[in-house]
Order: structure tokens, then C-alpha cells, then sequence
């Protein structure tokens, strides 16, 4: 199995759009900046066929520590996550 690193997705970006690759660079780097910036500010960034990208809560709870297995609480805090949409898993699904 393959990572698809950005790069690769800046080059099909400059293919599917006849653009140079700095000018697909530019364009996917607006897009992931978008995404970020909307997520950071605690929207929903929804892409219709592909999913989407949401601000998620996780409650403090108990946890050990790795390095002398005492509990230590882990404070609560707003994480990333990602909901793909219907298009994308009968995608993935019919591999």
C-alpha cells in the first residue's frame, strides 16, 4: 500500500486543471488552508461526495502515564475529525 503524499495530489491537480504545478500548489494549499481555518473556528466544512471535516469534543478522563504507569487526568480539549460521505465509501466499498 501507497501513501498519496501532497505532492502527488498538487500534480493531478495541475493535470486535471492544465495549471502550472505552482499554480496547483497554490490552489491546494487554499483548499487545506480553508479547511483548517474553518474546522479551528469550530464550523463544519462540508465538500458534497467527499464528507466532512468537523470540530469534535473529547470529556477529560483517567488516564497512566507511559512512563511509571500512575493515573494522570487528561484534560478535555476540541479535536479534528473527518466524516466521509456516502459518494466516498461506495468508492472505497467496490474495490
Amino acid at each position: 500500500m501507497r501513501s498519496v503524499t501532497k505532492a502527488d495530489l498538487v500534480e493531478a491537480a495541475a493535470r486535471a486543471g492544465n495549471l502550472s504545478k505552482s499554480s496547483a500548489g497554490e490552489a491546494v494549499n487554499a483548499v487545506f488552508d480553508a479547511i483548517v481555518a474553518g474546522v479551528a473556528k469550530g464550523n463544519r466544512v462540508t465538500v458534497v461526495g467527499f464528507g466532512t471535516f468537523l470540530p469534535r469534543k473529547r470529556k477529560a478522563r483517567a488516564g497512566r502515564s507511559p512512563l511509571n504507569g500512575k493515573e494522570i487526568r487528561i484534560s478535555s480539549k476540541t479535536v479534528p475529525a473527518f466524516a466521509a460521505g456516502q459518494g466516498f465509501k461506495d468508492r472505497v466499498d467496490s474495490r
